[in-house]
């Protein structure tokens, strides 16, 4: 260990006081203290040099005041103590209350009290204030000494002790706050839980028995609470061994696709979505019952029957699509074009496995829609299953259906009219683009840019009137322009039949 002392004068009888003063301090308090029984035997005559070393010793920092505070030496134990304390070597001759924090002061007064008083001596917190503005914890006990006045304060490093306890009240805020946001989350989903329309079922797979239902679940079971209730209370005979299969492949990680089954209770078709949680250790399934609406199981008028019925038998294919693309239903005709055996095997794809040469073609045709709203004699591929593939036209348009748009695509084979009329296609690239790359390094880019953006719009325009046989409606609708548009660029780059566009 590391002492520091300022070095004052040894005091003639300095031990014996202190003797005397504990005898006398043991006897007036009662036996709150138990005091040396004979030290001048087992301890001897010390000089001061060595009362001073144990004192010193006993504590972390020792201090020696007079009855009003003013520090007369200061003993330091411990390098660490001594650094963050290094402005008690200016302490010496100055009043205590100085080296001591505001709130400090008034346990200075106390401690000094305690020292000349009969009662026993208490511990104190006091908070010693450095230079830099850091505080240092010390806990003292004062006791008087000698006869003068003479006061010595043992001082204990609380330091370790006040950052543990720091730690631990940031650790206890830091749970509090987790908990605080967890019961926030907790409550946002129970709000969430029991105002959700959809009935929902929190299903336990190891005891079989449904935990817990939201309001509209217990509506639509209509079989009163419904925690605790086993599958086979709640769905048809006929429906278990599907639907138990399902559970046992969502348990194992698995996550099926939608299924349709009926319930007991009045024999409804509902369809079931069903996915896996933790809680606790232990595994639940998170079931979301969809009953069919009576809007959907109303019959048609029979007028609308009759458009779908001629929609359906129509020699040209007809494909409804969600907004991401999927396909929700297709008539026969797109069917045989696709080479399916079945609607079922298309419902639920991407459009684009069918569509197209590659996922550009759609892309392009479903970004239109969105931004315009149909589009007409679009060109492109059909390619079947079996590998065959087709030259089709498609027109397209966006119907929004409450929230997210459907789109309906009107697909017709055209390639036994390309046949008969093969287009004469020139593959040489043309003149002009061959001087653009001529004019590299030549001329600054955005005359560059401005001479090739004239080409591809030269060659946009000739594709279109290319794919529409040369009419120019077609033309314009496809790229996006207005006829007069169509008809300006076509006089700029000697496009087409002038005598005929100015009639």
């Amino acid at each position: 260990m590391t002492a520091r002392r300022t070095p004052i004068d040894p005091e003639p009888g300095l031990s014996k006081d202190i003797t005397s003063t504990n005898a006398k301090s043991a006897e007036a308090k009662g036996g709150g203290v138990h005091a040396f029984t004979s030290p001048q035997t087992t301890i001897g005559d010390l000089d001061a040099n060595a009362v001073a070393a144990l004192i010193a010793a006993a504590s972390d920092i020792t201090l020696v005041t007079d009855l009003d505070g003013t520090i007369r030496d200061v003993a330091i134990q411990g390098a660490e103590l001594l650094v963050d304390l290094a402005d008690s070597a200016h302490w010496l001759g100055r009043s205590l209350h100085d080296a001591v924090a505001l709130d400090s002061r008034p346990k200075i007064l106390r401690l000094l009290s305690d020292a000349i008083g009969t009662a026993e001596p208490k511990w104190r917190h006091i908070n010693h204030i450095t230079s830099h503005g850091r505080s240092v914890p010390v806990l003292y006990c004062a006791v008087q000494v000698g006869d003068d006045g003479r006061v010595v304060l043992f001082g204990r490093d609380l330091r370790v002790m006040s950052a543990l306890q720091q730690r631990l009240m940031n650790a206890q805020q830091s749970l509090e706050r987790d908990f605080s946001r967890l019961r926030d989350i907790e409550m946002r989903y129970r709000l969430l839980f029991q105002l959700s329309s959809e009935a929902v079922l929190i299903y336990d797979p190891v005891r079989h028995r449904v935990t817990e239902a939201n309001p509209a679940a217990r509506v639509l079971f209509d079989v009163g609470d419904l925690a605790g209730r086993t599958i086979p209370d709640l769905f048809s005979d006929d429906s278990l061994t599907e639907l138990t299969v399902h559970l046992d492949a969502v348990r194992g990680g698995v996550v099926p696709d939608e299924l349709n089954v009926r319930l007991r209770q009045g024999n409804k078709a509902v369809g079931l979505k069903m996915s896996a949680f933790r809680q606790d250790n232990a595994v639940f399934v998170l079931i979301n019952v969809v009953a069919q609406s009576s809007m959907q199981l109303a019959a048609l008028p029979d007028v609308k029957a009759k458009l779908l019925r001629a929609v359906e038998s129509a020699p040209d294919g007809f494909v409804v699509t969600d907004h991401n693309g999927l396909v929700i239903t297709a008539n026969a005709a797109f069917l045989e074009m696709a080479q399916l055996d079945s609607e079922d095997q298309a419902r639920g794809r991407a459009l684009d496995n069918w569509v197209g040469e590659s996922g550009v073609d759609l892309d392009v045709l479903t970004s239109n829609l969105k931004a315009r709203g149909s589009v007409r004699f679009f060109s492109t591929t059909l390619r079947g299953e079996d590998g065959g593939s087709a030259q089709v036209e498609i027109s397209a348009v966006s119907v929004r259906n409450g929230g997210s748009p459907s789109f309906g695509y009107a697909i017709r084979n055209v390639g036994p009219r390309l046949q008969q009329v093969a287009p004469v296609v020139d593959r040489k690239l043309p003149k002009s683009v061959e001087q653009l790359t001529e004019l590299i390094g030549r001329v600054a880019l955005k005359d560059l840019v401005r001479e090739a953006t004239e080409v591809i719009e030269k060659l946009s325009i000739q594709a279109a009137l290319e794919m529409t046989n040369d009419n120019r409606a077609s033309a314009a609708e496809m790229l996006g322009l207005s006829r007069q548009s169509l008809y300006v660029k076509l006089r700029r780059y000697g496009l087409g039949d002038l005598g005929t566009l100015d009639e």
